[in-house]
């Protein structure tokens, strides 16, 4: 990757993105679905270590799905 490619990938990567179009019923879309599944996690496992990491995991996945709308569009 070339300085000025890396260059322009920060320039992205910290710059807000101000939702357009349909990108906020996404978003939205994508937190309600994780929720459904941290809620079911949080019934199906018990209280640990690994639960925690799970729903982590989750909160991770919800950020970069909504970051890939964000910073792609």
């Amino acid at each position: 990757m070339s300085a000025q490619s890396k260059q322009q990938q920060i320039e992205n990567a910290f710059t807000y993105h101000e939702p357009k179009g349909d990108q906020q019923t996404r978003y939205v879309a994508i937190r309600e679905k994780a929720k459904e599944l941290a809620l079911l996690i949080v019934d199906v496992t018990p209280a640990s270590r690994e639960q925690s990491v799970a729903l982590t995991e989750l909160e991770t996945a919800v950020m970069w799905a909504n970051a890939a709308i964000a910073r792609n569009e």
